[in-house]
């Protein structure tokens, strides 16, 4: 079939660093992807209520929206599209796929091929994610830098929320979503802290 016949899947791309988000677009534009931006979460619903994209990448900290609202916006609202955070200044450390995102890349620690494969691996498997069960526990995103807080998002209602970091390695805590009231579950054991550490080891610093 000819080049021009085809249907150019559409990615949506949403980071309030102008340089992060013109180079980005202009890699998967590259690759064939038809493209739009945002700058904040609150621009991306505007065009949410235009057109669905087939995927979308956002940025986690943003002024106006954070990305951990618009992605729980998004999956409550639009669970057929696939989403992909991109962070540099968390680190995920426990995260029920399909939650919040379909996938997590650490900013600078990934090829433009890399994320090609990913986008179309995951607008191939949109029309048949599966449906999530309820999740045991709340996946954990932990700050690059030291901090006294890591982010939890509640199963129930998909809103993300700072917690202090106060956590006794192995044991399950214990927090009430601020959003809806319900009772979230999340661990931060011995195997997740190493990881961390031997990541933020090989990150650039911010």
């Amino acid at each position: 079939m000819e080049k021009e016949r085809l249907f150019k899947c559409r990615v949506l791309i949403v980071d309030d660093e102008p340089i992060v988000l013109e180079t980005t677009a202009a890699i998967l534009r590259s690759f064939g992807f038809s493209v739009r931006t945002a700058e904040d979460g609150f621009v991306a619903l505007q065009i949410l209520r235009e057109v669905l994209p087939d995927i979308i990448i956002a940025d986690l900290r943003m002024p106006n929206m954070s990305g951990f609202e618009l992605l729980s916006i998004v999956r409550r609202r639009f669970p057929h599209i696939p989403t992909i955070a991109i962070s540099g200044e968390f680190i995920l450390a426990n995260m029920p796929l399909g939650l919040l995102v379909d996938h997590f890349f650490q900013k600078g620690g990934y090829t433009p091929e890399q994320l090609r494969a990913k986008v179309k691996e995951l607008i191939a498997e949109s029309p048949i994610r599966p449906h999530l069960g309820k999740v045991d526990k709340a996946p954990l995103w932990i700050p690059r830098k030291d901090a006294d807080y890591i982010v939890v998002t509640c199963p129930e209602c998909l809103r993300s929320s700072s917690i202090e970091d106060s956590a006794n390695t192995g044991e399950i805590q214990q927090t009430d979503c601020i959003a809806c009231g319900a009772t979230i579950s999340y661990l931060v054991d011995s195997s997740i802290l190493q990881l961390l550490q031997e990541k933020k080891k090989r990150l650039p610093a911010l």
